[in-house]
C-alpha cells in the first residue's frame, strides 16, 4: 500500500517532485533521471517506477527552459537501451534461477505470461512495441534472455524502441507545454496518458476471459 500511496503522490504532483528535483540537484537532475529510467526498463524488481508519464513530464517541465532538451533525448535514450540490456542479460544468465526460486516477489507468473503471449503474437518486435506497454516494458528483455534471443537482434530493436519511446514522449511534451491549457491541466494529461498506456492490457485481459 505504501509503494501505490507514494505512486499515486508522484503522479497526481509530478510537476511538483520535477521541480524540486532539479532546484535541489541542479546539472545532477539528469543523472537522476537517468537512473529511475534505467531502473524501469532494466530490472525486473522495478516495474511499478514511472516510465510514459515521466518523460511526458519532462518535456513539459523542459519546455520552461529548465533543462536542455537535447541533452535530455539523448542521456534517457541511453538509459533505456542500456536498461533493456541488462535486462536481458539477467533473464539470460539468472532468469531461470530466479523464477524456479522465486527469489524476486515482484517477478509475477501472470507478468511473464503476459509477456511471452506478446512473444508469440508479434515476434521480436514486441521489444519495440513493449515500450509503450507497462509491465511488459519491463519484462520484455528480461523474457527475451531467457529465451536466449540472439543478441545483435535484440540488440537493434532494443535501440529502435528505446529511441522511440524516448522521443515520442519526451517531445510530445516539450511541445505541447508550451500551451498554456497543458500547463494548467498536466496532472489530468498524466492521468490520461497513464489510463491510455494500460487500455491494451486491459482489453487483451477482457479478450482472454471471453475465451475461457
Amino acid at each position: 500500500m505504501e509503494i501505490i500511496s507514494t505512486f499515486l503522490d508522484l503522479v497526481l504532483h509530478l510537476d511538483k517532485h520535477l521541480s524540486v528535483i532539479v532546484q535541489n540537484h541542479g546539472p545532477w537532475a539528469y543523472g537522476i533521471f537517468f537512473l529511475v529510467i534505467f531502473a524501469e526498463t532494466g530490472l525486473v524488481a522495478t516495474p511499478f517506477l514511472p516510465g510514459d508519464s515521466l518523460l511526458f513530464g519532462l518535456g513539459v517541465f523542459v519546455a520552461a527552459d529548465s533543462l536542455n532538451i537535447y541533452w535530455l533525448f539523448i542521456i534517457l535514450s541511453m538509459a533505456a537501451i542500456l536498461g533493456d540490456s541488462v535486462n536481458y542479460a539477467i533473464g539470460k544468465y539468472i532468469g531461470l534461477t530466479l523464477l524456479e526460486r522465486n527469489k524476486i516477489r515482484f517477478i509475477k507468473e501472470a507478468h511473464i505470461k503476459k509477456t511471452e503471449n506478446f512473444y508469440k503474437k508479434y515476434g521480436p518486435k514486441t521489444i519495440v512495441l513493449a515500450r509503450f506497454i507497462p509491465i511488459v516494458r519491463t519484462f520484455a528483455p528480461f523474457v527475451a534472455g531467457i529465451s536466449k534471443m540472439q543478441y545483435i537482434r535484440f540488440f537493434t530493436y532494443n535501440c529502435l524502441g528505446g529511441i522511440l519511446w524516448i522521443a515520442i514522449f519526451l517531445f510530445s511534451g516539450y511541445y505541447l507545454g508550451g500551451f498554456k491549457l497543458v500547463k494548467e491541466n498536466l496532472n489530468i494529461v498524466i492521468l490520461l496518458i497513464i489510463f491510455l498506456s494500460i487500455m491494451p492490457g486491459v482489453v487483451e485481459f477482457f479478450r482472454h476471459r471471453q475465451k475461457q
